[in-house]
């Protein structure tokens, strides 16, 4: 069939909006009509050539969410008309990763995923008769998308597919760094540097797990806002105080239970490990750093009894617990409207790029209808 996608056709250069050819679902795959997409942080890295690991040409996306048009044979979880939520981070629940119960990192197809195919080695998608690859195993900046039943979500028809979209990255990765990864306890106190979405996601997750003292932290002043809105008690102007003292000082000079790096960038990590608590402070990593990047940790802090961990996809299982996120949304844990910022078509792709350069906003949705 005939589509409309965005493609990377090479690095640092803008997405090409094109009519590209999709295959037909083949065994334990599924044919999805995307509604919605959010344009995501880790599309435009990937576009601008500093992900290591990425490739082109390909359509880029991975935070869609859609409804189900067709089945390849053998696939027995998903029904036509089903709401689905996109994964990049697939759940067998056969693999040993998945057996385990200890960690959301499945191995049933990451290495075909990797490299941009799907589980059989081969893509479902082209232009002209060459193939081209799929991102993430998704590649969700287009009108459908084939992808293995074993990465997508089922969710409750009740949830609006726009809003739907974001728990497939940014929100879910955020929500699930402070309930899942960090498990954070009743009563305790957390630092969230960076407020985009993913940093509002685990402020979100904070108060919803019942913490006490939730410390935003950013430089700008409208996130900060919105971090109170999520549930942060305390707000630190990044740029204008010493972030690490001012967290220190709101905690009697012990610093804070969790705290929690979303901007990727190395100073604040180590600012998110310099601000956890001595003793027990757990300091989760979910900000994706830059390539070559190192973190520099004082030894001392970690002997004298700091912690600190990374978040991927925040430890969510995407079959499993995307759904019950979403569910949280629908019973009004998580003011979800308050995030999507701004609405675009598939054509204005390389503005939801522009709109994130300039933080201008939380998160832009293409919109497929």
């Amino acid at each position: 069939m005939k589509i409309r996608a965005a493609v990377l056709e090479e690095f640092g250069e803008p997405l090409v909006v094109q009519e590209v050819d999709l295959a037909e679902p083949k065994a334990g795959e599924v044919l999805v009509r995307l509604h919605a997409c959010g344009v995501c942080h880790t599309d435009m890295y990937t576009a601008s050539g500093a992900d290591p690991t990425g490739y082109a040409p390909c359509v880029l996306g991975h935070e869609g969410a859609g409804v189900v048009e067709r089945l390849g044979p053998g696939v027995d979880s998903l029904a036509v008309g089903d709401h689905v939520v996109t994964l990049f981070a697939p759940e067998c629940g056969e693999c040993l990763h998945c057996r385990s119960g200890r960690t959301n990192r499945c191995l049933a197809i990451r290495d075909e995923q990797g490299r941009g195919y799907l589980p059989d080695g081969t893509t479902r998608l082209s232009r002209d008769g060459q193939e081209l690859r799929h991102f993430m195993g998704t590649s969700t900046f287009a009108e459908y998308t084939v992808m293995p039943e074993i990465a997508l979500a089922k969710i409750d028809k009740a949830a609006p597919l726009e809003g739907a979209s974001i728990f497939a990255c940014g929100l879910s990765t955020g929500l699930g760094a402070a309930i899942y990864t960090a498990d954070v306890q009743r009563g305790s106190t957390v630092a969230v540097f960076g407020c985009g979405l993913v940093g509002l996601g685990a402020v979100a997750g904070a108060r919803i797990a019942g913490a006490e003292r939730i410390i935003a932290v950013d430089l700008a002043e409208n996130r900060l806002e919105m971090a109170r809105h999520h549930g942060a008690t305390h707000l630190i102007d990044g740029g204008a105080q010493d972030a690490v003292q001012a967290i220190k000082d709101l905690t009697d000079g012990f610093g804070a239970d969790y705290t929690f790096e979303a901007t990727g960038n190395v100073r604040v990590m180590q600012q998110s490990v310099e601000a956890a608590r001595e003793a027990w402070g757990l300091a989760t990593m979910i900000g994706v750093a830059g390539k070559g990047e190192t973190l520099d940790i004082v030894p001392r802090l970690l002997i004298t009894g700091r912690r600190v961990t990374g978040s991927s996809f925040g430890g969510v299982r995407g079959r499993t617990q995307v759904p019950q996120l979403v569910d949280r949304w629908l019973r009004g844990d998580v003011d979800v409207p308050a995030l999507l910022s701004h609405r675009i078509t598939l054509d204005q792709v390389n503005h939801g790029f522009d709109l994130m350069h300039h933080q201008d906003g939380i998160r832009s949705i293409i919109d497929f209808s």
